[in-house]
């Protein structure tokens, strides 16, 4: 034992001596060793900031939701072989690996090659007409109830290929439904189901002017067929036109949408519909997380017009238009590229009538600004066929008014100045013939004396630049007719004494008219 200097025990003795005392005892007390415990430090945790959830909104939603499953008739191939049937070397589809490419092609999309007898099935036209065979589904979608007796929007090239329509609810429970109407132009389309007096859950469009970009949103459909899938995302941009139509004015949405999220809605957080969702850019084939969905602003309307009649009644101007291009604004004198530039009024029109011509730029409609070709078609389109309007048009360098009274939209109109028999022009060579060199054009008379036919460009020239052709026709420049290179000349150094830098040329084809704006600096 430890002693102290004055020969006592150590505090430290003492107190070693009577833990090892203490620890003996409870040995001896249970008969087990005193189980010894470490402390250690708290697992990390961190606090956190609030994040929205979508988990109300979807809640809310998901019931007016629905999956489109589209169905149409399948016929037998006769046996003249007047269609496809499908051999693989000599094997039936049932003889076929079930890991086989083909068929799991065909489970993916729900077509069976061969009905229950084996034979060989096809699509379409058969030896007993068309919509002869059973049903089967050949497409699917999604889509939502906009009332609570059962009517249903989509997209019209989810149901355009179909004779038979499913409505698959969120619970799985089945509906039959039937196409009230369709409108390709805005792709839009409306089904109706009978509940038997059921009342659906459905929600309502929002307010898309008060959309802003970044704002989030959450996406609910039918991906890949797999039914009931939420996706979220932001509004990436807005206006989009991405070449669909006339009226393409979309929302970009940078939320996961794929194959069978067609016709499906998008909605803010307060559970309204802001788009239906249309398309995807996918260079993959699958979501690369941008999308296009139609504004409420746009369906709504449309969606009203196919409930009520099952059709879309459009206001009918009746003009070929196209945008005005910086190039194009500076050569006829406006002081900004907007507005939407006449090529040609049909003849008859409503435009027709009410003097309209080609050339005049409309830069406003009832005293509201246009800003290109697509807001003018948009507007005019969005207005009921028999309304009197006011155009604000610019015309020779001056600003002047035409009272207007819409017409309907034909169902299969074309661009006005569409001339299937207008083929490009073979002039011969002629004498006369004279190059403009400076603009890398050489023309000559056309052959039914109206305009220069462009025998000639130089590759390098602002025309070919711009897309002119040999072959093609200038039937006007700065809205004055020419028919002699001596024209073309004499309007352009008027041009150039006015101050332009440009010229507008009107060009003939064979897919009709269109202006090209040309710079004419070096002509004298």
């Amino acid at each position: 034992m430890l002693k102290n200097f004055n020969g006592r025990p150590s505090i430290a003795t003492v107190l070693k001596a009577s833990t090892v005392a203490g620890i003996a005892a409870a040995v001896l007390a249970t008969g087990v060793p005193l189980e010894i415990t470490r402390s250690y430090a708290e697992a990390v945790k961190v606090q956190a900031p609030a994040v929205p959830s979508f988990a109300n909104v979807v809640d809310a939603v998901s019931p007016a939701v629905v999956s489109v499953r589209v169905e149409n008739r399948v016929n037998p191939v006769a046996d003249n072989n007047d269609g496809f049937s499908f051999d693989f070397n000599g094997r039936g589809f049932d003889d076929l690996p079930d890991d086989h490419p083909l068929k799991r092609f065909f489970r993916q999309f729900g077509q069976d090659p061969n009905d229950q007898q084996g034979h060989s099935r096809r699509f379409g036209q058969g030896p007993n007409g068309p919509g002869k065979g059973r049903l089967r589904p050949v497409a699917q979608g999604s889509g939502f109830f906009i009332s609570e007796d059962g009517y249903i929007v989509t997209n019209n090239h989810v149901v355009s290929d179909g004779q038979a329509f499913v409505a698959v609810m969120n619970d799985g429970t089945e509906l039959d439904a039937k196409l009230i109407g369709r409108d390709p132009r805005t792709d839009l389309a409306v089904l109706k189901v009978d509940g038997k007096g059921k009342k659906f859950t459905y929600v309502n469009w929002a307010d898309d002017n008060n959309v802003r970009v970044g704002d989030w949103v959450v996406a609910v459909g039918n991906p890949f067929g797999l039914g009931g899938t939420v996706t979220a995302g932001i509004v990436s941009a807005r206006g989009r036109d991405i070449g669909s139509g006339p009226y393409d004015d979309y929302l970009q949405v940078d939320a996961a949408v794929n194959r069978g999220n067609s016709g499906g809605p998008t909605f803010n957080l307060n559970g309204e519909v802001v788009g239906i969702n249309t398309a995807i850019f996918s260079p993959s084939g699958g979501s690369v997380g941008i999308a296009f969905a139609i504004p409420a602003s746009t369906a709504k309307d449309v969606v009203a017009d196919l409930m009520k009649d099952g059709q879309v009644s459009r206001g009918w101007l009746g003009v070929q238009i196209q945008p005005v291009t910086k190039d194009i604004a500076e050569s006829i004198g406006l002081s900004e590229p907007s507005g939407a530039l006449v090529v040609a009024p049909q003849p008859g029109s409503p435009g027709d009538k009410a003097g309209m011509k080609a050339g005049d730029v409309v830069t406003a409609l009832n005293g509201e600004t246009i800003k290109d070709a697509r807001d003018l078609s948009r507007r005019i389109g969005g207005m009921q066929p028999g309304s009197k309007v006011e155009l604000s048009v610019w015309r020779a360098g001056k600003a002047q008014s035409l009272a207007v009274e819409l017409g309907t939209l034909p169902a299969d109109q074309k661009d006005a100045n569409a001339d299937d028999n207008n083929q490009p022009q073979q002039p011969e060579a002629p004498a006369s013939e004279k190059a403009l060199a400076d603009l890398g054009l050489t023309v000559g008379p056309s052959d039914d004396g109206k305009g220069l036919a462009i025998t000639g460009i130089d590759p390098d020239s602002d025309a070919a630049d711009k897309g002119i052709k040999e072959g093609e026709k200038i039937t006007s420049v700065n809205n004055q007719e020419v028919s002699t290179a001596a024209d073309v000349v004499k309007v352009l150094n008027q041009a150039k004494k006015d101050g332009r830098t440009r010229a507008l040329f009107q060009i003939q084809s064979s897919e009709g008219s269109r202006f090209v704006a040309l710079p004419i600096n070096g002509q004298g």
